[in-house]
């Protein structure tokens, strides 16, 4: 794992009466290894990726006191910028899009800019052996057999439309859409395999799942939070590139912003400190962590919800969100990344884009810098091809990758200057990618839990969000809902 590169300075002494010293503008403290007498704050946050930076940046600004405790010895979480072949790439969220409002909004305050994502000439799709293009403009497939099954999967929006965000449960079809898969609306309305084959390419990097896995009821809750308060959701926006979540990218690397924020938050970042126990009792919370120990008087958790399930609360979480945490996987999913001295397809009228019903890569993209060169594809392996690729050795991965990309785009894929990948699912504070998603019958019974607060816990992440769930852009809408509840409370 590329690490930030980041003074090793401790976290700032107690002042006389027991306070916590909390330097804004400093760097982020690092645990000295040994444990100390417990500190004191208004708000202790679990979690350095955007979510937590964000209520903390919140908090700070309104006057209260805050530490927020990282298990790894970097700042992003599910955001992570590496250095290759001297240029910047993207190795977890790196997408942004209109209506993804607060993080564009987030990023500007904190001076990182925007560039869109190369989208000109064709996209290729692969179905059945057959190689055919169809226009980057529109991101949709300009085929017969494709027109045939369009309507039908833009009527997952009118379904959507019928999910309401706060409490998807409670649709008037609730429970029957939370009864059956993804995979079994696919069998029943889409008839074509080219249909069939982009819903599978859709699933995979979205969920990291396969649409056997999903309850009909999550995508369609997922597709209904794909906007904003002014725009409903839709599946094109998740799907495709231009007007959509693909669109943009961040100059430098998304990783600027929440190591933006936590330059800003200074010593109140302490790393390497991963919560064990959080207790509640005497009005307070007691958080403890392999650093550092804080009593605080709320506590905003902000990492993924499997991962909540492995801290000891005292007393015992409530059985229904206990239970959700034990339902609630994060997705399967590997980012491949290959770089080339020029981006070779655009020669030939190419986007770099499109999708395949053959793996292990189903959706390419073009992910090189803002000045075209060198050329980098990015390729998604998720859901299933994760789990069968994952374990293999890493040599046999990169040329199934690569063969993916020649697949695409032309034999010249096959000698890249540099391929990187990262794995998200053997990563210990993470478990996964890109995000966490339900099975049948989890929401229905137990989603209520989701964001509802267990005495002085909140729960923050992009899990939480009612927008964009799943993204940066929802990350960041959830550490301002987590923080606004504390301050309230």
């Amino acid at each position: 794992m590329a690490k930030e590169t980041i003074t090793r300075r401790r976290l700032l002494g107690a002042a006389a009466g027991g306070g916590l010293a909390l330097a804004a503008g400093s760097e982020p403290a690092r645990g000295n290894g040994r444990r100390r007498r417990p500190r004191h704050a208004d708000v202790v946050v679990v979690g350095a990726g955007l979510a937590g930076l964000t209520a903390a940046r919140l908090l700070a600004r309104a006057g209260r006191s805050v530490v927020v405790l990282e298990a790894r010895d970097r700042v992003g979480g599910r955001v992570l910028s590496h250095r290759v072949a001297g240029v910047t790439a993207g190795l977890g969220a790196e997408f942004v899009g209109p209506t993804q409002d607060r993080i564009v909004a987030l990023a500007r305050t904190l001076g990182v800019r925007t560039f869109k994502t190369y989208n000109e000439g064709s996209n290729v799709y692969i179905v059945d052996g057959v190689r055919g293009l169809y226009p980057a403009a529109t991101g949709i497939p300009d085929t017969p057999d494709y027109a045939r099954d369009l309507p039908n999967l833009l009527g997952l929006d009118a379904m959507a439309r019928d999910v309401p965000l706060e409490a998807p449960w409670r649709a008037p079809r609730a429970a029957e859409w939370d009864s059956q898969t993804l995979e079994n609306w696919k069998q029943a309305n889409l008839t074509t395999p080219i249909g069939k084959a982009s819903l599978d390419a859709i699933a995979e990097p979205t969920w990291g799942a396969e649409a056997r896995d999903l309850s009909l009821l999550f995508a369609l809750f997922y597709i209904a939070a794909a906007g904003n308060e002014r725009t409903p959701g839709s599946v094109v926006r998740l799907a495709t590139t231009p007007g959509a979540a693909q669109e943009r990218r961040f100059v430098g690397g998304s990783q600027l912003v929440p190591r933006g924020l936590a330059r800003r938050l200074g010593s109140r970042v302490v790393l390497d400190s991963p919560v064990r126990r959080i207790s509640q009792r005497h009005g307070r919370v007691h958080v403890v962590s392999d650093r550092l120990t804080v009593v605080a008087r709320r506590v905003i958790v902000a990492i993924p919800p499997t991962l909540t399930g492995e801290i000891e609360y005292r007393p015992a979480l409530p059985a229904r969100r206990a239970q959700l945490v034990q339902r609630y996987p994060q997705g399967s999913l590997l980012k491949c990344l290959a770089v080339y001295d020029r981006p070779f397809w655009r020669s030939r009228s190419l986007s770099g884009q499109g999708f395949s019903d053959t793996g292990p890569v189903k959706a390419p993209i073009d992910v090189s810098p803002p000045g075209g060169r060198p050329g980098v594809l990015l390729g998604w392996v998720g859901g299933h091809e994760a789990r069968v690729w994952g374990p293999r050795p890493r040599r046999e991965r990169r040329a199934a990758v690569l063969r993916s990309f020649a697949d695409f785009f032309g034999q010249e894929a096959l000698r890249p200057r540099r391929y990187v990948e990262k794995d998200w699912s053997k990563e210990v504070w993470t478990r996964g990618c890109p995000v966490g998603w339900t099975a049948p019958g989890v929401l229905l019974d137990y989603g209520s839990a989701i964001r509802r607060p267990v005495g002085r816990i909140h729960w923050a992440g992009t899990e939480t969000s009612t927008f964009w769930n799943g993204y940066m852009d929802g990350a960041v809408r959830s550490g301002e809902r987590a923080a606004r509840e504390v301050l309230r409370a």
